[in-house]
């Protein structure tokens, strides 16, 4: 799968009008997309083992998207078949109160994820540049001192985020950072879907709905976003989420090419060691 038509090119500039929610690549069909998603499965699981043997490298995976655009359900799907052992997902909801005497990505740090391991953050660290940007009276939480409130305060997030991404790969931890993007039209019709089935009576949120009538604000926002932070060393995937099944076949290729760029190798056996393995298995065979 070819990754061009849905990667941010850094310092460009670009528009989420010129990304269509509903591509679908090659595939030609959904069944497509699910058989390449059940080998891509093997193939991650795989490259997980190696990762956590090799324990040099961690992958930080981010979800972006607005509501019901797919995020928990392309979790689900797509490292369904990877070790649990070696994995971690935060969800990150409205900061606590001790989060709040910190600053903003002090809890994002923490929860970085070791070597070895893959994290996922469901949201991030970048709500502070959508959803603040959004209601800015949320700035007002934050306690933050009255000489950094300025008009460039979104300015410098940018610079902090991008110092802070860069510091992050500058120690061993690969960021790949996706953006569901779901039109207004489907959004609506998993709303109601939400509504007109028991089952997912639960998902559904009055603030949703709220939420929608600031769409144009919050898209206007991921521009900003995607044009100050998509960078060579942590770029943005735009990945159309009109259709699940190409978002799940379209995350999972994307990271296994992030792993396979990566030369992992299983760590190498000494001959010291190697020595003492042998003596080991003389050990185990005399028993039986």
């Amino acid at each position: 799968m070819k990754h061009d038509a849905l990667i941010v090119p850094p310092g460009k500039k670009v528009r989420l009008k010129d990304f269509d929610p509903a591509y679908t690549g090659n595939f030609h069909n959904k069944n497509e997309a699910r058989e390449k998603l059940e080998t891509d499965s093997g193939r991650l699981a795989k490259y997980q083992d190696v990762l956590y043997a090799q324990d040099t490298y961690a992958l930080l995976i981010i979800f972006q998207a607005l509501d019901a655009a797919g995020k928990d359900g392309t979790i689900k799907h797509v490292m369904s078949g990877i070790n649990p052992q070696g994995t971690q997902v935060f969800s990150f909801k409205q900061p606590s109160a001790e989060e709040l005497d910190h600053d903003y990505l002090w809890r994002y740090h923490k929860a970085a994820p070791e070597r070895g391991r893959i994290g996922i953050f469901n949201r991030s660290y970048y709500e502070e540049l959508l959803v603040v940007r959004v209601h800015p009276e949320f700035l007002n939480m934050e306690k933050l001192p009255p000489k950094t409130v300025k008009k460039d305060i979104w300015e410098q997030r940018f610079k902090q985020i991008n110092d802070f991404e860069r510091y992050l790969v500058g120690n061993g931890v690969e960021l790949l950072k996706f953006f569901l993007n779901v039109s207004r039209e489907e959004q609506r019709r998993r709303f109601l879907a939400r509504l007109d089935i028991p089952e997912k009576n639960w998902k559904f949120s009055l603030s949703d709905v709220k939420e929608r009538a600031h769409w144009d604000d919050y898209h206007k926002a991921f521009e900003e976003v995607f044009n100050h932070t998509s960078t060579k060393w942590a770029p943005w995937y735009v990945i159309p989420a009109d259709h699940k099944w190409f978002t799940h076949a379209a995350v999972a290729d994307i990271i296994i090419s992030k792993l396979k760029s990566l030369n992992l190798k299983y760590p190498s056996v000494s001959k010291e060691r190697l020595q003492e393995l042998q003596i080991d298995r003389e050990l185990l065979e005399s028993e039986s």
